[in-house]
């Protein structure tokens, strides 16, 4: 891949990330990316290496069951950049730090994620979904269980 930083490369690059993650193949995540890959994710605070990468997956592993759809590739020509829209079908299985509590919700949402390519891999990651849609679609009858308030 380092020799090679052109669209082709580039596309089966991404191709091979999201494949492993539809697999929930970590490992193989991990393998696509630079060591000090930077994860920005929308509402959320950067992450910064491989080890933080790995910890957020695991998490959502926990957390989620999801499953991808609708895949659309974009490469910049000279591979520098790529960008990715798909849809993230999923259940909230056990109760994310921050979140509502789980209950087994169903969700779908679009999702847009923005690469940059380096040496070593995938250097960036920006992921874009509704965050506060998300949370109207796991609230039950819009209420926080635990509490009875507006979340």
């Amino acid at each position: 891949m380092e020799g090679d930083r052109g669209g082709r490369a580039v596309l089966a690059l991404i191709e091979d990330f999201f494949a492993a993650l539809g697999r929930n193949d970590i490992p193989a995540m991990l393998e696509c990316l630079s060591d000090g890959v930077i994860h920005d994710v929308n509402q959320g605070a950067r992450r910064i290496g491989k080890p933080l990468f790995e910890a957020h997956c695991r998490r959502v592993l926990t957390c989620y069951r999801q499953t991808l759809s609708d895949l659309v590739i974009m490469v910049h020509p000279d591979g520098s950049r790529a960008a990715a829209e798909y849809t993230v079908s999923g259940s909230y299985v056990a109760t994310d730090e921050g979140f509502p509590p789980a209950a087994g919700q169903d969700y779908t949402l679009a999702v847009g994620a923005f690469f940059e390519i380096g040496p070593g891999g995938i250097t960036r990651i920006t992921s874009h979904y509704n965050l506060r849609d998300w949370i109207a679609l796991i609230l039950v009858e819009g209420k926080d269980q635990k509490n009875g308030s507006e979340f």
